[in-house]
């Protein structure tokens, strides 16, 4: 059994390390390097895995699977490095791989345990590649918009989805990000001051939206844009007054896939 890490040491190790160099997109390849691991690109078949650290001989490797998109130094290759270096620099984890106690891939006995220690390597790495002081310093004063989040993106060389969970965590202004496939919400994620909480008819994209208008026509046009919306067509428990409370939304489009970032003013 390996016990949870707290999220404020997990910050402390990333920004630590994060710090230690100069660059403000952080070196993930070199930091592997300097403490020793060995890192495999290798075409290891969609849908398998994305990244994977593996003890064997004494030593810690970290496999890279290319055919999911984890080239070098490409946006999902970075944060899945970042990822596998919060599985060896986290102590409980790196004890584990070499223990055997923790393994590279869940069971269906050990899924939740899993589920929490992927979700801790998940914050190593934001904060590892998007060190709060340094972030924060980014976005002071500054009006929230589609556009701040793909300036962050190109600063930090991270995806828009990355970032925006960062944002979220810890932005100076309260957005949603909501991820849907083929019209069915997949997950939420909402700022701590977010108005609303709850989306309206929970799992099914609702129409009266960008996103809703995307899956409607099939995915066949681009809308990739911001648009006004309401608080009534995305949210559930709206007060009478506040029906038509504007938001703004910001959809990302992607084949049977779309993300949608959501503010207001």
């Amino acid at each position: 059994m390996i016990n949870n890490t707290s999220l404020h040491y997990i910050k402390e190790l990333a920004e630590y390390i994060a710090f230690q160099y100069q660059e403000k997109i952080t070196p993930v390849n070199q930091i592997a390097k300097d403490v020793g691991l060995e890192l495999f690109y290798d075409a290891y078949e969609k849908g398998t895995f994305d990244g994977m650290t593996v003890y064997a001989d004494n030593c810690f490797y970290i496999h890279l699977n290319t055919d999911n998109g984890n080239r070098g130094n490409t946006e999902r290759g970075r944060f899945t490095l970042a990822h596998e270096l919060g599985h060896y620099f986290i102590d409980t984890h790196r004890i584990g791989l070499k223990k055997g106690i923790l393994e590279p891939h869940p069971s269906l006995i050990n899924k939740k345990q899993f589920n929490s220690i992927e979700r801790e390597a998940d914050y190593f790495a934001s904060c590892l590649l998007m060190p709060e002081s340094r972030f924060k310093q980014d976005i002071f004063k500054k009006k929230f918009n589609f556009q701040l989040i793909d300036s962050l993106c190109t600063q930090y060389k991270v995806s828009r989805t990355a970032c925006a969970f960062r944002f979220a965590q810890i932005g100076n202004h309260p957005i949603m990000i909501v991820y849907a496939e083929r019209g069915v919400v997949k997950w939420k994620l909402e700022s701590d001051d977010f108005p609303y909480k709850w989306l309206l008819n929970d799992r099914t994209v609702p129409t009266n939206t960008v996103m809703g208008e995307y899956f409607l026509q099939s995915n066949t046009q681009d809308i990739y844009k911001t648009e006004q919306v309401w608080a009534m067509d995305w949210f559930n428990y709206v007060k009478d007054r506040d029906t038509e409370r504007p938001f703004y939304e910001h959809c990302i489009p992607y084949k049977d896939k779309a993300l949608s970032i959501i503010w207001e003013d």
